[in-house]
């Protein structure tokens, strides 16, 4: 198995102890990453996650109803809607990402650390060529 697919598995046995599924905690994730005050504009979020709007906002409404995000008005333009990571929200992206980064430990800690850093070197010079 690839070293990705491995890490999505991990990612998958993870999220469903914070009753949480992948797309949802993309979203969490990307709203902390936007720094303070964690909101993105609707359109901001579906082109960082690569989500269609309908399916952006499928995953916000889920996300809205368990009160992780908020939806509010967008002050610099009335046609938009800002999504904004709510205090429950942020607690629990970032006990989810911290039990992520566990779970990805396992699965490279399986792999010796001289391979890994062979690895690492090698895909620095590939992507060095990008």
């Amino acid at each position: 198995m690839m070293i990705a697919g491995a890490l999505v598995v991990a990612t998958n046995r993870t999220l469903p102890g914070f009753e949480l599924t992948g797309a949802e905690f993309d979203v969490l994730l990307a709203l902390r990453r936007s720094g303070a005050p964690y909101r993105l504009k609707a359109n901001e979020l579906s082109n960082e996650l690569l989500l269609s709007t309908g399916g952006t906002s499928n995953v916000v409404n889920r996300l809205e109803a368990r009160h992780l995000v908020a939806r509010e008005p967008d002050p610099s333009d009335g046609r938009s809607t800002l999504v904004r990571l709510t205090d429950e929200g942020k607690a629990l992206a970032e006990k989810a990402a911290i039990a992520n980064g566990k779970a990805h430990d396992e699965v490279l800690n399986k792999i010796p650390e001289k391979e890994l850093e062979a690895a690492t070197k090698a895909l620095k010079a590939v992507f060095g060529h990008l």
